[in-house]
């Protein structure tokens, strides 16, 4: 497990690139962090760090996000999934399958059947205004 703070929103995206370095196609990220923690700058950072060259946004009201690359990047955002059914439906694992990274915000919602993806696990939290202290799991950086 790695603990480290970030104090600005440059510094969380930064460590979405150091850990973009470490993930191998078909890897699953799972996000915890409430609103506002810095999920979305962290996969920005992510999306950089593997070659992805569309803008990153939010998948709040998408679902997902797709970002092509030569690594691509699924961003999810799983709120408003309920079901292992909706989870299939959106496609979750098609995208892994075909070997893109997928980054899942909100994951806890699905915690024991994510589990079983192997997942590294990222959690934000917010210290203050700029700090956020981030646990990464499941790799070492």
């Amino acid at each position: 497990m790695t603990v480290l703070q970030t104090h600005s929103r440059e510094e969380t995206v930064e460590l979405g690139r150091r850990l973009a370095r470490h993930l191998q196609p078909g890897s699953l990220v799972c996000f915890a962090g409430g609103l506002g923690a810095g999920k979305t700058a962290f996969t920005e950072g992510l999306a950089e760090g593997l070659g992805c060259t569309d803008p990153v946004s939010s998948p709040t009201f998408a679902i997902v996000n797709y970002y092509r690359g030569p690594k691509p990047l699924a961003h999810f955002d799983l709120y408003r999934i309920t079901s292992q059914e909706d989870l299939d439906a959106c496609g979750f694992y098609d995208y892994l399958d075909q070997g893109a990274i997928v980054a899942a915000e909100w994951s806890e919602n699905f915690a024991d059947l994510l589990a079983q993806e192997h997942p590294v696990y990222v959690k934000i939290e917010h210290l203050d205004e700029t700090s956020r202290q981030i646990t990464i799991e499941g790799v070492t950086l």
